[in-house]
């Protein structure tokens, strides 16, 4: 399981030029869930997101969490571009992406894991062709995996 956390001003999703899903300060999470991911691999990646202190203190150093300031929020979006393999040719590979019904079960696992750490999560629609919105603040982005 890969994710790609972004920390943003603002983020939207857009479906059919409509917005679907927006946030303000916190995170955008995109998602990808590969071949052999466990519900061990969202939690895992959950927790580990919902406490990344890669906020700014009083004193500008990365040092608090999204649970520890104001308003925090999340945008999670599905993504199995995130599983390719681009090492061979020019053209990727997705044969390390998990299949369709596996990879919602745990995207929407992951959705539930960060509930749980007391997050707001707002989320795009799996599996569609969606538009994303971002002002990514630093630049700040961070890639996980298990």
């Amino acid at each position: 399981m890969r994710v790609v956390v972004q920390r943003v001003k603002r983020a939207s999703c857009e479906i059919n030029e409509e917005i679907i899903s927006q946030i303000g300060s916190g995170f955008l999470i995109l998602i990808g869930v590969e071949k052999g991911d466990k519900p061990q691999s969202a939690k895992y990646l959950a927790h580990k997101c919902a406490n990344l202190r890669i906020f700014e203190d009083s004193y500008g150093k990365m040092n608090l969490s999204l649970k520890e300031i104001k308003g925090g929020e999340v945008l999670v979006i599905s993504q199995f571009t995130l599983c390719a393999d681009c090492k061979k040719g020019l053209r990727p590979s997705f044969d390390y992406a998990s299949s369709p019904d596996q990879a919602i079960a745990l995207y929407k696992k992951f959705i539930e894991f960060l509930r749980s750490e007391g997050v707001t999560v707002k989320e795009g629609v799996f599996g569609e062709r969606m538009s994303i919105s971002l002002i990514n603040e630093g630049p700040v982005t961070f890639i996980l995996s298990t």
